[in-house]
């Protein structure tokens, strides 16, 4: 049985199935403030999660192990991709005139940039290993050719 509410909200059992993870990661990732729901609920009550928290968890799970980034990076990601969200429902809903949507642009830009930014650092920090692994594989190789 679903342990989906009326609303369609999800319990956290539930959610850490959906997704793959545990309800313990759940918990933390609202500690630390790289997941917001559940949060709003009174003493002894489930921690519920809408459609929009599940997403969010599903794309902070995916951009960790994808980029093995740190929790403050994936928390930065996640902020610049919501903001990205705002001024992209503001463009398509919002009916902004000419000189709103170059504001919009320009920060949505600005958005970009940063995510960009954050993933240059980290194919910087992934190319180092790489070349440091290359340097001692050759090594390696060598030292067999020595002892042939």
């Amino acid at each position: 049985m679903s342990a989906a509410t009326a609303t369609g909200e999800l319990r956290i059992g539930e959610v850490a199935k959906l997704v793959g993870t545990t309800t313990r990661t759940i918990r933390y990732y609202e500690e630390i403030g790289l997941l917001t729901g559940g949060g709003d609920r009174a003493a002894g009550q489930h921690r519920l999660y809408a459609d929009a928290d599940v997403e969010r968890l599903r794309a902070a799970l995916r951009l960790k192990a994808l980029l093995g980034i740190t929790l403050d990076d994936l928390k930065e990601l996640l902020e610049v991709e919501e903001a990205r969200g705002v001024l992209r429902a503001e463009w398509h809903h919002g009916n902004p005139d000419d000189g709103r949507r170059r504001e919009i642009l320009d920060q949505a830009l600005g958005h970009v940039e940063r995510q960009l930014g954050l993933l240059a650092a980290r194919k910087a920090e992934i190319a180092k290993l790489e070349r440091e692994l290359k340097e001692r594989e050759r090594s390696l190789r060598a030292r067999l050719d020595e002892l042939s």
